[in-house]
């Protein structure tokens, strides 16, 4: 799988070159991405995380598949596709990596600390949470985002979420909204959705969380913004934070209405 997805990069080469360079690189990586759909080393994480949902953990020796993801006990379908969201059980709005965490302590009976220990694969270790993101991303494929702000709470997380997009510190003076906060833009190769725009919201949104070809690792979208806050110089995301869930929040809403193509493939 691995040597079909390198031969994929190749491809990108030859589309432009077959193009005549009349193509643009936003055209011949979608293409690309095409072309090795089929191949989506995510697989490997959907089927891990289906085993860990069902598997019996920690100190009380239950599996997760009681968690209740917003459509009632053990109900997985189309749950990843209305996260995040006000869990009243918990008191707080929650992503979906945030609400597997609060079950694993809950229902496994893990310490917190116990629960988090890997978010995060490093090429060495592999990560549960990742594993079950995968699993339960899949089971929203083609299905509707449907992320409305029900309530006061998460009216107020939103904008929060909305706050931090847009706030601008560390020592380059970067927000999330210097490369995100209009479309049309881009940086070398890489286009840059305007992630205020529902359109290209629901476009990049829709394709999270996703397997990284140049990391050889599936990433989720607590990940995601980690890794864009880390870009603009800022300290780490605490995983599960109140920030996390705020901007994921923003994301979410902004694409409302779009339709989930994750588990994605990216570069």
């Amino acid at each position: 799988m691995r040597r079909r997805v390198l031969i994929g990069a190749l491809t990108v080469g030859s589309l432009w070159a077959s193009a005549g360079y009349t193509q643009s690189s936003s055209d011949a990586v979608a293409r690309y991405r095409e072309l090795i759909a089929d191949d989506n080393p995510a697989d490997l994480w959907v089927a891990r995380g289906a085993d860990l949902w069902k598997a019996p953990a920690g100190p009380k020796h239950v599996s997760l598949e009681t968690c209740d993801l917003g459509k009632g006990r053990g109900e997985v379908k189309g749950a990843y596709a209305a996260l995040p969201r006000y869990f009243t059980d918990a008191k707080r709005v929650m992503d979906l990596e945030t609400r597997l965490v609060y079950c694993m302590e809950t229902l496994q009976g893990m310490s917190h600390e116990e629960a988090i220990r890997q978010p995060y694969g490093d090429g060495e270790k592999r990560s549960s949470i990742e594993a079950l993101t995968a699993y339960l991303a899949d089971q929203s494929r083609g299905m509707k985002i449907t992320v409305p702000l029900r309530n006061p709470q998460e009216r107020a997380t939103y904008a929060l979420g909305e706050r931090i997009f847009y706030y601008h510190g560390g020592t380059h003076d970067f927000a999330c909204a210097t490369c995100h906060g209009e479309s049309g833009k881009r940086i070398r190769l890489q286009d840059l959705p305007g992630l205020a725009n529902p359109a290209d919201a629901r476009k990049s949104y829709a394709s999270w969380p996703a397997y990284r070809v140049s990391q050889g690792e599936f990433r989720t979208m607590e990940w995601r913004m980690n890794d864009c806050l880390r870009q603009q110089r800022f300290p780490n995301l605490g995983f599960t934070s109140e920030a996390a869930n705020a901007l994921i929040l923003y994301l979410a809403h902004n694409a409302d209405g779009g339709v989930m193509a994750a588990p994605g493939l990216k570069r």
